[in-house]
């Protein structure tokens, strides 16, 4: 039950930031498609007691690989997509933590809760560059390799 409300919520929350950022009308449903899935691997991988630098960077590759499957569906730019994709992802809270704690002059939890979400923030970008390359490399792949048509009809040439 707990995965269904975490579910339900983040498609609300992300298909409402959409609205928000004036995506396209058509767009948005799967922009909360997007950011649900997204947000389901990052809790999955937190509920198996996985770091949440590896959880988050889970979550926007991810998040990166249905936003360019979406941005080639529907014909739109991929940015729609990923940057509603990994808005549940962002450690806003721990950015903000961090700065009321060097304000308090409590230097050491601001420090530590900084590189956290500086990590975090690391792992999401990470998480979307491996799933652009690993798509242009699977892209470059396909387009290079022959299907069996063609090379039984280059075979058949060379006989």
């Amino acid at each position: 039950m707990e995965y269904v409300i975490q579910l339900i919520f983040s498609f609300l929350a992300t298909a409402s930031l959409c609205v928000i950022f004036n995506a396209p009308i058509k767009a948005i449903p799967y922009c909360g498609l997007v950011g649900a899935v997204g947000w389901m691997i990052f809790y999955s991988a937190l509920q198996l007691q996985l770091t949440e630098v590896f959880a988050s960077f889970l979550g926007a590759f991810v998040v990166a690989i249905c936003a360019q499957g979406f941005a080639r569906r529907l014909k739109s730019p991929m940015i729609i997509f990923i940057v509603s994709g990994i808005i549940p992802l962002v450690p806003g809270g721990l950015a903000y933590n961090t700065l009321r704690y060097f304000v308090e002059q409590n230097y050491t939890l601001g420090l530590e809760t900084g590189i956290r979400a500086f990590l975090i923030s690391g792992a999401i970008a990470m998480g979307i560059v491996f799933s652009e390359v690993i798509f242009q490399l699977f892209v470059q792949f396909m387009r290079n390799s022959l299907t069996s048509m063609q090379s039984f009809s280059r075979n058949k040439r060379r006989q």
